[in-house]
């Protein structure tokens, strides 16, 4: 197969790609209130409208099947009904993507918390300057498990694309100097433009690097 042409980083990928819509809407939950104003205000300086505010759990669930917002951020530990468990309500739900928030001491709940369906995690304390990149993270990779689940309905091959994606992703981001996200939405747009799935413009530009690999162990 003739991998697609090779991509390249456009500025909006670089200069948009940390600049939230003024119109993205936020639930977060933390236990400890003055982290949780801490959060809210980094959100609002950087342009994101937190709707919904919890200190446990169950009330995150609710707020997130109430205001159906762009991005809910959980703290792993909370009373009532932790993290990983709301994390797992919401994502059943696809109701938005999740980031969720742990200690450095908790990086041992990180798999759990993917499994439940966390898109990416923050670890505390944070600064601002981590915010934004975390966030993006988590819209982007809950962009494509949508964009995966309308092309590919059986669960089973849905996972191998994602691995393929996933690779794909990972080869674009060091040959071209592309984010995930504008990685994602190359191979999106190379597979409207071309006609050709996801898998199969993935497995294009896996088979083009290993021959480049291979032509250069060569020589």
């Amino acid at each position: 197969m003739t991998a697609p042409e090779s991509p390249q980083p456009a500025a909006d990928d670089v200069d948009a790609s940390h600049v939230p819509p003024l119109t993205t809407r936020v639930v977060i939950a933390e236990d400890e209130a003055l982290i949780r104003l801490d959060l809210k205000e980094m959100l609002e300086e950087e342009g994101y409208s937190v709707v919904g505010e919890a200190g446990d759990g169950a009330t995150a669930v609710e707020l997130a099947r109430e205001h159906r917002p762009d991005l809910v951020i959980l703290d792993v530990k909370m009373p009532v009904l932790d993290g990983i468990s709301a994390a797992e309500k919401i994502a059943g739900e696809s109701i938005a993507p999740v980031l969720m928030l742990t200690a450095f001491s908790q990086r041992d709940l990180v798999e759990r918390a993917r499994d439940a369906g966390a898109m990416a995690y923050l670890v505390k304390p944070f600064s601002k300057s981590d915010v934004v990149p975390a966030i993006e993270m988590a819209v982007s990779r809950f962009a494509e498990l949508r964009a995966l689940e309308k092309e590919v309905a059986d669960l089973s091959q849905r996972l191998e694309t994602r691995k393929l994606v996933d690779r794909a992703k990972s080869i674009l981001q060091t040959q071209y100097g592309l984010t995930e996200p504008a990685a994602f939405r190359w191979i999106q747009k190379t597979s409207m433009d071309r006609r050709m799935s996801m898998q199969q413009v993935a497995e294009a530009v896996i088979e083009d690097a290993e021959e480049k690999k291979a032509a250069k162990g060569q020589q």
